[in-house]
């Protein structure tokens, strides 16, 4: 037997073209990854800042119960009439306000001391303030009339048919407005109306 000499295979040449379509796709990939991160950090920003938004809302509604025990029997607002009374944040004529309806003293602390001299309340947690004011919803002080004053009319009483009806009662109309102040400079504003009866 003839020993066959060992052929060897011509060398193929390598092109690459796998290697560069595997490197496009590791970048495709590795961007995609990316953007898939960074939504989720803006998903989360959001979602606590909402979270952050909605404590400080709660934790404003301390300036509503503190009002209506103000305004209850015995409360130092219960015969609140057409003074004011800057030691409770009262305001006896309508305050006036921005293009949102917020008092423009609650924007400036400088003009605040103007209309009210209460400390303001703590807040649930450190570095919370809640700062508010009370004004009523007329054009001037005194006397609450009808002409001037924003009032809320009271359901009528019931009655049978035919029968003459007196009229209902009246309410005038009270606006609470709250700064609540948290941490990172951050601020909320709320605000509630409050009737009593004339």
């Amino acid at each position: 037997m003839t020993a066959r000499p060992f052929l060897r295979p011509a060398r193929a040449r390598q092109h690459g073209v796998v290697l560069l379509l595997c490197l496009v796709v590791l970048v495709i990939l590795m961007a995609g990854g990316v953007a898939v991160i960074r939504s989720m950090n803006a998903s989360l920003f959001t979602a606590g800042n909402l979270a952050f938004k909605r404590d400080l809302v709660n934790q404003g509604e301390q300036a509503l119960s503190t009002v209506l025990a103000q305004f209850g029997p015995g409360g130092a607002l219960a015969n609140a009439t057409g003074s004011d009374q800057p030691s409770l944040n009262y305001k006896s004529s309508m305050l006036a306000a921005n293009a949102q309806g917020i008092p423009t003293v609650l924007l400036d602390d400088a003009t605040f001391a103007s209309v009210g001299t209460a400390a303001d309340l703590p807040g649930a947690t450190p570095g919370v303030t809640i700062r508010y004011v009370v004004d009523r919803l007329c054009a001037a002080t005194g006397a609450a009339v009808t002409t001037g004053c924003i009032q809320s009319v009271g359901a009528p009483p019931g009655g049978t048919a035919g029968t003459l009806r007196p009229n209902p009662p009246t309410a005038t109309v009270y606006r609470l407005s709250a700064r609540v102040s948290g941490p990172r400079n951050t601020q909320v504003f709320v605000q509630s109306s409050i009737t009593k009866p004339d």
